[in-house]
């Protein structure tokens, strides 16, 4: 078995039923922040943490996707013959991020855990990384990296994990109930999906990103749906728990949360990059100053 993360699964075969009806046409992963599409930001981050293998679970809906990794001939024979390089190398620089792999999700099995395990084929038996694809933590060194060297100390699967406050919020989220490894890292006991606040194992929300063993695959073939008929990845991953595989915590340092999966959050996320773009922040937070909000 491989002991290096060189492999991270985006699950993005969703319908996209709160982003109704833009979702009918486009996938939701594609979403634009600014000039680049929700999903580039989360396959940035598995580059950015040294993953050569991007597995991308789509579904019929999603061929955008794909185009969007693929290499564009056409527009880069036009862009060429224009002399604008700038916009030439920028697109250029998509298709050849990773090796992009795209794996239709099939079935009429639904739930988080699904797409993962369309990923089986792929994975072999190596450990890997999932991202979902609606959402990321832009973090430095990036997220991932600090949960592959978590994963490099202790050799057990590895969640992302972010303090929720206030607590009244981490009924929004799985919430780790947890043992002190040492700074930033924990031992999971077990993830309680969606506590309320007065039963809330911690305040410490596991979710968005993971490094799982192989064995994660027949845990998924076997479990029976779960909350609202759906395969869940968090009973999966509470099962390998009771059966002594140890799974561990990273509170991932320098983080900001981007949940792209609402409309509320997605329009945050829009105004924070734009506020913060080279050639347009200082502009639009003047546009925002003269907005009359009475």
């Amino acid at each position: 078995m491989k002991k290096e993360i060189k492999k991270v699964v985006i699950p993005a075969a969703g319908l996209g039923i709160r982003f109704l009806p833009l979702t009918k046409a486009i996938p939701k992963e594609m979403l634009p922040i600014i000039d680049k599409p929700v999903i580039h930001y989360v396959a940035q981050e598995a580059v950015s943490s040294g993953v050569e293998d991007i597995i991308v679970i789509s579904g019929y809906h999603k061929r955008a996707i794909e185009d969007y990794f693929d290499n564009s001939k056409e527009l880069e024979n036009f862009l060429q013959k224009k002399g604008k390089d700038k916009e030439l190398n920028l697109i250029r620089k998509i298709s050849r991020l990773a090796n992009f792999i795209i794996i239709r999700q099939k079935g009429d099995k639904y739930g988080n855990a699904v797409p993962v395990l369309c990923a089986k084929p792929v994975i072999g038996n190596e450990f890997f990384a999932v991202i979902w694809g609606d959402e990321w933590i832009e973090a430095e060194p990036p997220r991932l990296k600090q949960m592959i060297k978590v994963f490099e100390k202790y050799r057990g699967g590895v969640i992302s994990a972010i303090r929720i406050t206030p607590k009244k919020n981490v009924s929004r989220y799985g919430i780790a109930d947890i043992e002190l490894v040492e700074q930033g890292v924990f031992q999971i006991k077990k993830i309680v999906e969606k506590p309320s606040p007065n039963k809330a194992p911690s305040n410490l929300a596991s979710h968005g990103a993971y490094i799982l063993p192989p064995e994660i695959f027949e845990i998924i073939e076997k479990l029976e749906p779960g909350q609202g008929g759906e395969i869940w990845l968090v009973d999966a991953i509470n099962k390998l728990i009771n059966q002594g595989f140890p799974f561990y915590a990273c509170e991932v340092e320098n983080a900001k949360y981007y949940d792209t999966g609402n409309k509320l959050e997605y329009l945050k996320t829009v105004v924070s990059f734009a506020l913060k773009h080279p050639e347009l922040g200082q502009s639009f937070k003047s546009y925002l100053k003269n907005l009359n909000f009475s």
